[in-house]
């Protein structure tokens, strides 16, 4: 298997172009070390002499305790332990409910142990008593850290822990973290999904082992330049073996029913480990909003509904070998099949003014078939003690087709005027191929090195056509008909450095990239960029007390444009309502400086400046001569922020939790739009509120009450009016801990809504959302099996699948 790998990095190697001084180490990683090394056998029994199957069974040396190895009993309650070398010993046994089983022994060959025997813990003959943790914050200076190992909240789904994180928002569908849209990771590994499509894994996704979040708000070099905020979720790598799994499902009311259900396993022995999920999410969605355009003859008043009916299959294996002591391979695929996908929308139209109808009603109906595929495989390599060299590679397959028919009918003055009707077939299929090796060193006590390289290939293509319904006859119609091509390679560097001492911490690193990209379609020219760009990153701060810390920091990074973005072709709501990519996008450039204190560890203050220069906004874009608007995204000259933030956390009772974070902003959007120079800025403010409650002795009921509020405020060179977010969650343990029954409510204020004004020289609209967000959810889950183990999970995720995301309007 290593002769693979070896052969695979020696390819990598000479594409990339890295000297023979890595394919040395290489070779050095095909030498191992003989010791002798022993079994050790033994069986797990109770108090009846019955076997206990999945039994913890783990051996640490005697002078330090220090892990050597470990198993699980099989369905005999039979274990055997494999590589101890010779030496002193602790052998302990344990299994839930069940008090802890110790034994001292000495190791000089194969040792046969005598029948160990479990005594069932009191508390296993009435109710076992399940306590939990607080969850605790740690700030550091380029990240917060959410301990959420062993607390309540580790009884939900990731989506429930990452809503309590402090500073994480959940804004229609999407995750925010202090107006960015973060990266998200588990266990270091970018999770290749987009906003929908994560959320959806996240709920489905148990946060059993979740040991902590990490809120990164300056990521090092060593993150890819689109990384510009990151939500790393690090799974807890306790060292049991054994086997666990869990069986959940959730059932959701808002105008419409939802419902999931799904469940994970997970397996580890001494040399694998195997985690595998599935999940299942059958959801009908519904969206109500009111536009008012006024053009200059005209005054269109739309109404739409649109309902989203749509069936997911989310499934997850992840496999870790460990190979030797020193070499772990690892395979991991994250896939998304999507069989039924419905889309409809209907409208109704009122015109005022000098129009020969005014009336219309359109009905539009789109049904999908897609799938998102994501596979990793990694080889992880320990060369000395404080060395690692890891090489990774993924690929990812997207694809979908989409059937659309449209129909509109007018009418004057209540009599018929007119009809159209015409129907689209479109096809996508995405190829996203990535490689990259990192290297990281520990230097001294104080300092580490990491630098390594990456290359990224990704090839789009889609076809469009369109035929018009006229006499119940298709006809083509070849100037809504195109062809679209997308081309884009991006090669990789970085090096980052890290000191730390009692009183200063001190991080920089620079990434360079070069991008190569490439688009064409039947009805556009040709669109090619070459670029070449460096992305610093630092961090620095400074103790000046037990009490008081300070820092300052700074990120360069990038943006670069999804691809549906970039795909020229048009999705017709109805007749007058078009929605379009813009293959002329540019990426966007973002510098952030922040700097900061934090006090007590409680109360943190700090101070920002961000540009962004090309910054992407999807604008409705009206036609005053044709009277239609265009949904389409569009670089704006630049984006000028800074703000003041404050947040703070600490219990106010022994059984109440409290988070606050408030936010005062200044968005200054800068463009140029049918060659005119237009300007709109706005001080605004977002506030947090979050209190998390324990009921009962034993600490088995839990509830959280949260509060998010955002100002009016400037989003494109839009007005987005304010609105109030709120939501609740109550979750009681049962069945002796192995089970949880919740509830959650959302949007009880019924203030989620909003409204979006444009207002600039000839463009002037407001559109009204009424989001499907409120609801109340019942969901119960149920955990078997040896409850002690902690997963493998993870997601492996590239910014450039993130950008798959596919929008409907």
């Amino acid at each position: 298997m290593f002769c693979i790998m070896f052969v695979i990095s020696f390819i990598l190697m000479k594409v990339i172009q890295g000297g023979n001084y890595i394919i040395r180490i290489l070779f050095m990683m095909c030498v191992s070390v003989v010791w002798s090394q022993y079994n050790i056998s033994g069986s797990i029994l109770d108090s009846n002499k019955n076997p206990i199957a999945f039994a913890n069974v783990i051996v640490i040396k005697s002078q330090d305790s220090t892990f050597v190895n470990g198993a699980s009993s099989n369905d005999f309650g039979q274990f055997k332990i494999e590589e101890i070398p010779s030496g002193d010993f602790i052998l302990k046994a344990s299994y839930i409910g069940f008090q802890d089983y110790f034994l001292s022994f000495s190791v000089h060959s194969d040792v046969t142990l005598e029948d160990i025997i479990l005594v069932e813990s009191v508390e296993s003959l009435s109710e076992v008593e399940v306590v939990y943790n607080k969850p605790t914050i740690k700030r550091e200076v380029d990240k917060l850290v959410f301990n959420v190992e062993n607390t309540s909240l580790s009884e939900g789904n990731m989506l429930e822990v990452l809503k309590s994180t402090p500073s994480v928002l959940v804004i229609d569908d999407a995750l925010m973290v202090k107006g960015d849209s973060p990266t998200v990771y588990i266990n270091d590994r970018k999770v290749n999904l987009s906003s929908s499509e994560l959320l959806e894994l996240l709920e489905g996704t148990s946060a059993s082992n979740i040991k902590s979040v990490q809120v990164i708000t300056n990521p090092s070099a060593r993150y890819d330049a689109e990384s510009g905020v990151v939500l790393n979720i690090l799974m807890s790598k306790n060292l049991s073996t054994g086997y666990n799994g869990n069986l959940f499902t959730n059932y959701t009311q808002g105008v419409f029913p939802k419902w999931n259900f799904g469940t994970s396993h997970y397996f580890k022995n001494s040399k694998v480990d195997v985690f595998v999920n599935y999940s299942y999410n059958k959801n009908k969605i519904n969206r109500d909003s009111e536009e008012f355009i006024f053009y200059q003859t005209e005054e269109w008043n739309t109404n739409l509904n649109r309902n989203t009916r749509l069936e997911t299959h989310n499934i997850g294996l992840n496999l870790d070998f460990k190979l030797n002591e020193k070499s772990t391979l690892a395979f991991a695929a994250n896939t998304q099949f999507l069989p039924y996908f419905k889309y409809q929308t209907k409208g109704k139209a009122t015109i005022a003014g000098n129009s020969d109808f005014d009336e219309i009603y359109s009905n539009n109906l789109s049904k999908d078939n897609k799938h998102n595929l994501g596979f990793d495989l990694e080889y992880s390599y320990d060369i000395s003690k404080n060395s690692n060299l890891t090489w990774n590679s993924h690929y990812t397959n997207y694809d979908y087709d989409r059937d659309q028919n449209v129909k509109s009918i007018y009418f004057n003055s209540d009599a018929y005027y007119d009809n159209t009707a015409f129907k689209t077939n479109a096809h996508q299929e995405t190829d996203i191929l990535t490689s990259q090796i990192d290297f990281s060193t520990t230097l001294s006590e104080s300092s580490s090195l990491e630098t390594g390289v990456k290359i990224s290939k990704i090839n789009t293509g889609s076809a469009i056509n369109q035929y018009d319904i006229i006499a119940g006859i298709s006809q083509f119609n070849s100037f809504n008909s195109d062809n679209f091509e997308y081309n884009e390679n991006i090669y990789a560097g970085y090096i980052s450095y890290e000191y730390s001492s009692e009183e200063w911490n001190f991080t920089a690193g620079i990434r360079v990239e070069q991008t190569n990209l490439d688009n064409v379609s039947l009805n556009q020219t040709e669109n090619t960029q070459d670029y070449f760009e460096l992305f610093p990153t630092t961090n620095l701060s400074y103790q000046f007390s037990e009490k008081v810390n300070s820092y300052v920091t700074y990120k360069r990074s990038i943006q670069r444009p999804n691809y549906s973005n970039l795909n020229p072709f048009k999705f017709y709501l109805n007749d007058y309502t078009i929605v379009t990519g813009n293959p002329e996008l540019k990426p966007v450039f973002n510098n952030h400086f922040l700097l900061g204190t934090t006090i007590n560890d409680k109360f943190t203050f700090e101070v920002y400046y961000r540009s962004y220069k090309n910054n992407i906004f999807e604008l409705p874009l009206q036609n005053n001569n044709n009277n239609t608007v265009t949904y389409t995204p569009l670089n704006i000259d630049e984006t000028v922020e800074i703000g003041i933030d404050f947040e703070t956390y600490f219990d106010v009772t022994e059984n109440w939790f409290l988070y606050f974070g408030t936010s005062t902003y200044n968005f200054n959007d800068k463009g140029t739009l049918f060659d005119t120079k237009v300007q709109r800025d706005k001080w605004a403010n977002y506030s947090i509120l979050s209190n998390d409650f324990t009921f009962l002795k034993d600490k088995s009921l839990v509830a959280n009450l949260s509060f998010i509020y955002v100002g009016k405020n400037v989003q494109g060179l839009q007005q987005v009016d304010s609105r109030l977010l709120s939501d609740l969650s109550v979750k009681k343990n049962i069945l002796k801990g192995k089970g949880v029954l919740s509830i959650a409510v959302s949007d009880f204020f019924n203030d989620h809504d909003f409204k979006v004004t444009t207002d600039f020289l000839d463009q002037n609209s407001t559109l009204f959302s009424n989001l499907d967000n409120r609801y109340i959810k019942l969901g119960f889950r149920y955990k078997f099996g040896n409850s002690k183990l902690s997963t493998n999970q993870r997601s492996t995720s590239r910014d450039e699948r993130i950008r798959l995301d596919q929008k409907n309007h």
